[in-house]
């Protein structure tokens, strides 16, 4: 079996971004597998390929997946593209790679061009310490807000795709938890109309009253890092916790099941106020 699936980045808005590994890869495949066929056409016109297309999008990938394994396994390069970016991340292709590492069929990946890193670096929010990405933020109102409290839960930048009709109810959404959360809207990335606006929640909510043009993504920054406890405040409070009969020990689980300080702060806090107990 000579047949194998390479997975091909196709660029996010400049064409001349695809790599020349890939826009070879697009020649030399015996058929292409793309997301929509008008778009993918005019990426092949770019490169000077005339492989015949296939559809695999989300609607029919499950059943696409296997005629495309069928052909691998007689012997067919299939190259793997989406409307942009990498098959498979937030984009149809997923099944078809399982579907062909499954299958035992050899898979390649060509990198390229990808919004989520590019955003991330436009943003300006980039720490160099890691970043999480969470897809598409949902629709319905509750889910939202549970998604936006969700984001506390990273100590990094989240990355979320959203479509220009819904960037706005998320930026809403994001000011009423946390109005001075850093955010960055970055729009029309590597194309001619490129947008990146950065603030306060509060303040980009303000301003995206309404729907924008072209593809959006919105980074968030991580929540602020806490106010360290003044231990020594800390410490006199607890003594009154000390004197009832608590141990040091339950009395920091005490404290920090309240939220008023770490589990480990609050034990050091409450050994000094064992300290001040005893020397009175």
């Amino acid at each position: 079996m000579s047949g194998r699936l390479v997975v091909v980045a196709t660029p996010i808005g400049a064409l001349d971004d695809l790599s020349p590994r890939a826009a070879q890869a697009l020649r030399d495949a015996d058929v292409v597998a793309c997301e929509d066929t008008r778009r993918t056409a005019v990426l092949l016109r770019h490169v000077g390929s005339d492989v015949p297309m296939v559809p695999a999008h989300q609607h029919n990938e499950a059943r696409r997946a296997g005629d495309l394994v069928r052909r691998m396994r007689d012997g067919a390069v299939v190259a793997l593209v989406s409307d942009a970016g990498m098959p498979g991340v937030s984009d149809p292709g997923a099944r078809v790679v399982a579907s062909a590492v499954e299958a035992g069929v050899p898979v390649t990946v060509i990198p390229g061009a990808g919004a989520v890193e590019t955003a991330l670096v436009a943003s300006g929010l980039a720490s160099g310490a890691g970043y999480a990405f969470a897809g598409f933020a949902p629709r319905k109102p509750a889910e939202l807000r549970a998604f936006v409290e969700r984001l506390d839960r990273w100590d990094m930048p989240v990355v979320v795709f959203e479509g220009p009709r819904r960037v706005g109810a998320l930026l809403s959404a994001i000011a009423a938890h946390d109005p001075l959360r850093p955010v960055a809207v970055c729009r029309e990335l590597t194309k001619v109309h490129e947008e990146v606006l950065r603030g306060p929640a509060a303040d980009l909510a303000a301003r995206v009253t309404g729907p924008l043009k072209g593809e959006v993504v919105v980074v968030v920054a991580p929540p602020p890092e806490p106010a360290a406890p003044d231990e020594a405040a800390l410490a006199e409070a607890i003594v009154p916790m000390l004197e009832a009969g608590m141990s040091p020990a339950r009395a920091a689980d005490a404290v920090a099941a309240l939220g008023a300080a770490p589990r480990n702060a609050a034990y050091r806090a409450a050994l000094a106020a064992a300290a001040m107990r005893d020397s009175a």
